[in-house]
């Protein structure tokens, strides 16, 4: 049996700071809870793995008592969240991606011109109500063609759309392309919304999905980015599963004509769990580790702007050190000693 292991895979640099950030703060303040709101990203391990360094995670910011350091996390948040907490006497850390800042920063702008937005992405995503939240009297949520007709639409010649960062290309195409059908005039924002991250996992996919039996994605099932990886494989007719670990493997994907297994990641899934899976299937299927490069991502952010200060005013020097994901590397330590046939192309 082969690996084939895709590349881009698992943290992309927003998600890699949102960790970075909470790391430094629970460096920098010992002493103390650190509270954050939501799920710093979607990944049960990384929640677990803070969880167990003591960080409570909070879906209200009336729960942390006043005073109290709160990490706001990667999707972003409506400004009443920010106000409230201020309000309250909280140390705020705004961990939000910066790709979601933008998407926040066009609803704001568009909506000060007098466009209605609409948001293309799913109504009860924490990123979907962060950005919505920015200007609610202006924006509506299209979650599918079908509610397209629903629309409150004033002036079609005033509309734009923009998109939930971690949505499915293809899915967005449908939907875009079913407004431009509606509101030939729709405005487009002035650079695409879903992230390079997501965009470049899914092309990897559905490049590579071809030449497997069966795609497993390393990912949570409240991802949505990695939920949508398992829809790209079978859009591309593959079956595909999505598992947390390696304990989610099971016997029965793995019968009789399975010879290829495409193993990938979604953005906040750590790269040690992806070792996890891939080394279980070495172990019970003999099989050896192929790694395929699609794009070399080389994205890096700022830590936020506050967190910088403090450390600045601690003499910590790397305080302006941007972050950055080097792209995962197929090794003994983290792999175990598999036999490792490294293909590239």
């Amino acid at each position: 049996m082969r690996i084939i292991l895709a590349n881009p895979r698992g943290f992309c640099a927003g998600v890699r700071m949102a960790i970075d950030v909470v790391d430094r703060v629970l460096d920098l303040f010992p002493d103390e809870t650190v509270y954050v709101y939501h799920e710093i990203v979607h990944n049960r391990h990384v929640v677990g793995r803070f969880r167990d360094r003591g960080v409570v995670f909070v879906e209200s910011v009336e729960d942390p008592p006043p005073g109290s350091i709160l990490v706001f996390s990667a999707h972003g948040i409506p400004p009443g969240v920010r106000e409230r907490a201020v309000e309250r006497g909280l140390q705020p850390i705004d961990a939000t991606c910066p790709l979601v800042t933008k998407v926040h920063s066009e609803a704001i702008r568009y909506s000060r011109q007098g466009y209605q937005i609409l948001l293309i992405g799913h109504r009860n995503h924490q990123e979907v109500i962060g950005t919505s939240g920015e200007a609610p009297d202006a924006t509506q949520v299209v979650e599918s063609p079908d509610d397209i007709a629903t629309l409150t639409i004033h002036d079609p010649d005033k509309i734009v759309y923009l998109t939930q960062t971690t949505l499915s290309i293809d899915d967005a195409d449908v939907i875009i392309k079913a407004l431009k059908a509606a509101y030939p005039t729709i405005k487009a924002p002035p650079s695409e919304d879903i992230c390079y991250a997501t965009t470049n996992r899914q092309h990897a996919v559905r490049q590579l999905a071809p030449e497997a039996d069966l795609v497993l994605v390393v990912g949570s099932t409240n991802s949505s980015n990695s939920v949508r990886l398992t829809e790209i494989a079978e859009n591309v007719g593959t079956p595909a599963q999505l598992i947390d670990d390696a304990e989610g493997l099971r016997p029965e994907w793995f019968a009789r004509g399975v010879d290829a297994v495409l193993v990938t990641a979604g953005a906040s899934a750590p790269e040690d769990l992806v070792a996890g899976v891939c080394r279980a299937i070495v172990e019970q299927h003999n099989a050896t580790i192929e790694t395929r490069d699609v794009f070399d991502e080389d994205v890096e952010f700022a830590l936020p702007g506050n967190l910088r200060r403090v450390m600045k005013d601690r003499g910590i020097k790397d305080a302006d050190r941007r972050i950055r994901v080097h792209k995962p590397v197929v090794t003994e330590s983290l792999y175990g000693t598999v036999p490792l046939t490294i293909e590239r192309q």
